[in-house]
């Protein structure tokens, strides 16, 4: 797709995740209940109201695309195998912050072609903040529906590092590829805005060591990309999509200075 055509999708999947931020809200100012799934991870009917939400409207828009949700992640390899151009959403990326009640939770929704997101919306309901981009056409950033659009960039390794990591997760191992950095400064921080942070330039560098589901990366992984920064594993690599049968991610690091060799020096 070209740009053209991308940033008119992306205006209309930037509507559809304030639509899915709005039920969601109405789920977090009342008394909801917490379900878990299989793997424990949390469901609430907010998860359930953002996925229809989303799933409507990307119904609406482009009919002809599949749709991979955290909601509906059923589909059979066989069946993703064949995809070479889908959307691929988190309907409510950081259920663990929405059951907490700090507001760091977002919507997620990235349009995959040939394994890489090449759109990519990032929406923070209770803030209203919203990160959008698309390639070829850079990353941007909203505080508002009403605010001006304003170009993010990454910026220049910074003394002290800033590292945006998770109130849910930390180990050890993490604490130990750190220190190879010199001074820094960690930022708890939930969900995707930790990549958004980066994106824009009041962060560096994010670590995550253990399993992250593709929906949760994807469409931060495209506004950091976007904005000059990078999402890559261990090895040097970008992280790809429905390129096997696991929707599971191994450890990556997200980054917004792309002269320093993460790879080599977390080895």
């Amino acid at each position: 797709m070209n740009p053209l055509e991308l940033e008119r999708l992306c205006v209309d999947a930037c509507a559809l995740a304030r639509e899915a931020g709005d039920a969601i809200l109405a789920v977090y100012d009342s008394e909801f209940a917490v379900e878990h799934k299989e793997d424990r991870s949390p469901l609430t009917a907010a998860d359930i109201a953002s996925h229809r939400a989303i799933v409507a409207g990307l119904g609406r828009l482009t009919p002809a695309l599949p749709v991979l949700s955290e909601e509906s992640a059923e589909i059979p390899y066989l069946e993703r195998a064949r995809w070479t151009r889908y959307w691929l959403v988190d309907p409510l990326d950081g259920t663990r912050e929405f059951v907490k009640r700090n507001g760091e939770f977002t919507v997620n929704i990235a349009l995959i072609d040939q394994q890489r997101p090449v759109l990519g919306v990032v929406q923070a309901p209770v803030t209203g903040e919203i990160w959008f981009a698309w390639a070829g056409g850079g990353a941007f950033g909203q505080a508002s529906a009403a605010s001006e659009a304003r170009r993010l960039r990454t910026r220049p390794r910074a003394v002290p590092l800033v590292v945006p990591g998770s109130r849910s997760h930390g180990s050890e191992r993490e604490a130990d590829l750190l220190s190879r950095v010199g001074e820094f400064e960690k930022l708890p921080l939930g969900s995707s805005l930790k990549f958004c942070r980066i994106a824009e330039g009041s962060a560096d560098l994010y670590l995550r060591l253990g399993p992250t589901s593709e929906w949760d990366t994807a469409a931060a992984q495209c506004v950091l990309e976007q904005a000059g920064g990078g999402v890559i594993d261990f090895a040097g690599l970008p992280l790809r999509c429905n390129a096997r049968e696991s929707l599971l991610n191994g450890d990556f690091i997200a980054f917004g200075d792309p002269t320093t060799d993460w790879a080599r020096l977390f080895a």
